[in-house]
C-alpha cells in the first residue's frame, strides 16, 4: 500500500499544470521527432536537453521522458505509412506495417501499433512501479556469457524470419554479421574491413543508414519495378467506426504479440547495453514463432506490429530502471538522460529513491500520464497520417527518396554514409529480385555488435572454454533453448529435402 500511496503523490505531482503542459508538448514533439527518419529519441531528446535548464530539476526530466515516449511512438509512423523506419526501434514495424498499408490497411497498422504501445507501455510501468529493486538486481546479474545467451536466442529466431529457405537465411545472416564487423575492434582497437582503405568504413556502418537504404530506397525502387509506373496512390480510408473497428481487429489478431512484446521488451530493456532495437526484434520473432500461421508474417499481419510496438515503448521504459537505481543507463537516450540529472545535481543509484523520492516518484507517475497522453494525441493524428499515403506515389518517391538522404546523412553527418546508404538501397533491390530475405541481415547488424564482443570476453573470462554458456545458472538454459530453435527449423528443411529425393 505504501508504493500505491507514493505512485498516487507522484501522479498527482505530474499533473500539475506546468507538467502536464510539458508532458503533452513533449509527446507531441516526440511523435514527430520519432517519426523523422534518421532523427529519433536520442537525437531529440541531446537537443532539446538545453531547454530544460528553464525549468525545476522534477519538470525537467518528465519533459525528456514525454519526448522519449512519444519518439517511440512516432517511429512506427513512417514505417508504415513510407516504409521508412523513423528510428532503429521501429525497423521491425516495417516487416507488416508496411504491406499493411500497401494492402489499403493502413489505418488498421496504425491503430493497432498505438494501442499495442499503450498496452506494452501500461505493462512496463506496472512492472516498474512493483519490482524496481528486484529487477534491477536481477539485471546487474547478467555478465558477457548471459548477454551472448541471450543474442543467441534472438539470432535462433532468425532462422524463422527468413521462410523455407534456410541457406539464404543463413547467407542473409552472415552478410549482416559482415557489415557488423566493419570498423575498428571494440576488444583490440585495430581496424578491420576498411574496404579499398576508404577512410569512412573506420567508424563503422550505422545501423540507421542500413535500415533507411534497405527499407527507404530499396522499398521505392522495388516498388517502381513491379508496379511498371502504374501506381498512383494507395486507397485508404479512414472513419470513426473504422478507428473503433481497427482496434478490435487489431487486438483480436495482435494480442498474443502484444503479450510477448510487453513482457520480453522490458526484460531485454533493463539489461544494460540492449535497449529497444533488439527487444523489438526478438519480440517480433518469438511472435512469429508461436503464431499459428507463421507465413501470413512479413505480408502484412497485425501481430507482426503488435509485437515490435509493444516491446518498444515497454522497453524504452525498462530501460530506466538501470538508470535510475543503479546509474546504469539502459540505452543511448537514457544515457543522455543520466547526463541530465548529473547536471542538474541528482545521483542516480540506489539512494536515489530514499533522497530523491519526490523525484523518482513524479517522474514514475509521469509514465503513466505520458503514456495515456501519448495515445491519445497518436490515435488524433492518424487522419493526417492517412492523408500522406493519398498522395500519388509520383509525389512520395521523390519524398521518400529526399527523407531518405536526409535521415542518412542525420545519422552521422558524413556525406560516406549517404553513398552507402545508396549503395544498400541497390543491394537490398537485387536481392529482393533474387528472393533472398532481408530481415535477417538487418537483425544481424543490430545484434553483430553486442554478440561479437561479449563472446570474446566470455571466452576470455573462461580461457577459451566454450562450456561457460552451459555450466552458468542463467546462460545455461537459454543457451539450450537457443541451440534447440535453431536445429529444429534444420532439421525440418533437411528432413523435406530427404523426402523429395526419395520421392
Amino acid at each position: 500500500m505504501e508504493i500505491l500511496g507514493l505512485l498516487g503523490d507522484g501522479m498527482a505531482l505530474s499533473l500539475q499544470p506546468l507538467n502536464i503542459l510539458l508532458i503533452m508538448v513533449g509527446v507531441t514533439l516526440g511523435l514527430f521527432i520519432g517519426a523523422m527518419p534518421g532523427l529519433g529519441s536520442v537525437n531529440g531528446v541531446a537537443i532539446l536537453l538545453p531547454v530544460t535548464f528553464l525549468v525545476p530539476p522534477g519538470s525537467a526530466i518528465i519533459f525528456l521522458a514525454a519526448i522519449y515516449y512519444g519518439a517511440m511512438y512516432g517511429g512506427a509512423i513512417s514505417s508504415i505509412t513510407l516504409g521508412i523506419p523513423g528510428a532503429s526501434t521501429a525497423v521491425a514495424t516495417t516487416f507488416d506495417g508496411r504491406p499493411l498499408a500497401l494492402k489499403g490497411r493502413a489505418s488498421l497498422a496504425l491503430v493497432t501499433a498505438a494501442i499495442a504501445s499503450f498496452i506494452g507501455g501500461t505493462v512496463a510501468n506496472i512492472l516498474f512501479t512493483m519490482f524496481a529493486p528486484l529487477l534491477a538486481s536481477v539485471a546487474l546479474s547478467f555478465g558477457p556469457p548471459e548477454i551472448f545467451a541471450l543474442m543467441l536466442l534472438a539470432f535462433a529466431t532468425f532462422v524463422g524470419l527468413g521462410g523455407d529457405d534456410i541457406p539464404k537465411t543463413i547467407f542473409s545472416i552472415c552478410i549482416g554479421l559482415v557489415f557488423a564487423a566493419v570498423g575498428f575492434d571494440q576488444i583490440s582497437g585495430a581496424p578491420r574491413l576498411v574496404f579499398f582503405d576508404i577512410s569512412g568504413f573506420l567508424h563503422g556502418i550505422n545501423f540507421l543508414v542500413l535500415a533507411i537504404g534497405v527499407y527507404g530506397i530499396g522499398e521505392m525502387l522495388w516498388t517502381l519495378d513491379t508496379t511498371r509506373g502504374k501506381i498512383t496512390s494507395t486507397e485508404t480510408k479512414m472513419s470513426v467506426k473504422g478507428i473503433v473497428d481497427d482496434s478490435k481487429e487489431g487486438m483480436k489478431r495482435g494480442w498474443k504479440g502484444t503479450t510477448i512484446g510487453s513482457f520480453l521488451g522490458f526484460f531485454v530493456g533493463i539489461l544494460p547495453a540492449a535497449g529497444a532495437t533488439p527487444g523489438s526484434l526478438m519480440s517480433y520473432g518469438v511472435a512469429k514463432m508461436v503464431a499459428k500461421n507463421p507465413k501470413e508474417f512479413g505480408q502484412g499481419h497485425p501481430g507482426g506490429v503488435a509485437a515490435p510496438e509493444a516491446a518498444n515503448n515497454s522497453a524504452s521504459t525498462g530501460a530506466m530502471l538501470p538508470m535510475l537505481t543503479l546509474g546504469i543507463p539502459g540505452s543511448p537516450t537514457t544515457a543522455i538522460l543520466l547526463g541530465g540529472m548529473v547536471i542538474w545535481g541528482l545521483t542516480p543509484g540506489p539512494r536515489l529513491f530514499v533522497d530523491q523520492s519526490e523525484f523518482v516518484w513524479g517522474l514514475i507517475g509521469s509514465f503513466y500520464v505520458s503514456n495515456f497522453f501519448a495515445l491519445v494525441i497518436n490515435l488524433a493524428f492518424i487522419p493526417l497520417f492517412i492523408w500522406m499515403l493519398r498522395m500519388p506515389f509520383t509525389i512520395l518517391a521523390p519524398l521518400i527518396f529526399v527523407l531518405s538522404v536526409v535521415g542518412g546523412f542525420a545519422a552521422t553527418r558524413d556525406m560516406h554514409d549517404v553513398w552507402l546508404m545508396l549503395g544498400f538501397g541497390l543491394g537490398a533491390f537485387f536481392l529482393r529480385k533474387f528472393d533472398y530475405p532481408l530481415a535477417p541481415a538487418v537483425l544481424a547488424i543490430v545484434l553483430g555488435p553486442i554478440a561479437e564482443p561479449t563472446l570474446r570476453q566470455s571466452l576470455l573470462l573462461s580461457s577459451g572454454d566454450p562450456m561457460i554458456f552451459l555450466n552458468r545458472p542463467i546462460a545455461g538454459p537459454i543457451t539450450i533453448i537457443a541451440i534447440i530453435l535453431i536445429l529444429l527449423p534444420v532439421l525440418n528443411w533437411a528432413r523435406g529435402k530427404m523426402r523429395k529425393t526419395a520421392t
